[in-house]
């Protein structure tokens, strides 16, 4: 019998079919995908999913995240007890990691920003009322350890840190309030470590052995990770281990 929803967004992404594949073997849960569009592989790995429904959008506008919210409401009556946020860019055909202040880019920087940090707390302002609540529901949003500025000792990389490091610190932020309006949502800024997508494809080389993850491990983690979480009202900014990042 299903009694809860999960829901994914950013759900074209490698390691959201890894995790929408964990949850259908969940036999009491239904799987909302949500993404701009689904590619041909994407859509056939989800059809072969039990329990699953795919919302499509036309982009992360205000506007559309609100249809969105309402086609999420609409689906059934049953609590949503996991969220899982998976939007996010490093790089694109125009856009590269700066190596260089040299390489600092405006526009560049306008996008990551926006891709990173505005996408995801939009999404999070307008499910925030449909989540709230006596049932608990975490809300999963994906970071990166190099957000930390208190662990920075490399440089570079100036938009991608920047834009990490201002959702973190909005969800850092958005906790705060949470614990007292919404005492049921568990905020978790997760750090899945270096995964074989096409996000970190072309930095493969430069990672140590051992060290990249297929996305069906980083899922299997960060389902363990987000099952050891207390509802203690406050942000939480975990690696794949499930080990505190400094903020």
């Amino acid at each position: 019998m299903i009694t809860q929803k999960t829901l994914i967004i950013g759900a074209n992404s490698a390691i959201a079919q890894a995790i929408a594949t964990e949850h259908s073997g969940l036999s009491n849960s239904e799987v909302i995908l949500v993404s701009r569009g689904f590619s041909d592989n994407v859509l056939v790995t989800y059809q072969n999913l039990q329990n699953t429904r795919l919302i499509s959008v036309e982009d992360y506008t205000v506007s559309s995240i609100e249809l969105a919210c309402i086609k999420i409401q609409a689906d059934s009556t049953l609590p949503i007890t996991n969220v899982f946020v998976c939007n996010g860019i490093l790089h694109s055909e125009t856009i590269q990691p700066e190596k260089r202040l040299e390489d600092f880019d405006a526009e560049s920087f306008n996008q990551v920003m926006s891709a990173n940090a505005l996408t995801p707390m939009l999404w999070l302002q307008k499910l925030v009322p449909i989540l709230t609540g006596k049932i608990r529901c975490n809300i999963i949003v994906f970071s990166a350890r190099v957000g930390s500025i208190s662990e920075n000792k490399l440089g570079g990389w100036y938009s991608y840190r920047a834009s990490k490091a201002a959702l973190n610190m909005m969800l850092k932020t958005a906790s705060v309030e949470l614990a007292r309006r919404a005492k049921n949502i568990k905020v978790i800024v997760f750090h899945p470590g270096t995964t074989d997508t096409e996000l970190s494809k072309p930095f493969h080389k430069n990672v140590p052995k051992g060290k990249l993850f297929t996305c069906e491990f980083v899922a299997q983690q960060l389902l363990e990770v987000v099952k050891g979480q207390e509802l203690d009202q406050t942000a939480s900014f975990l690696d794949w281990k499930g080990e505190t990042i400094n903020w």
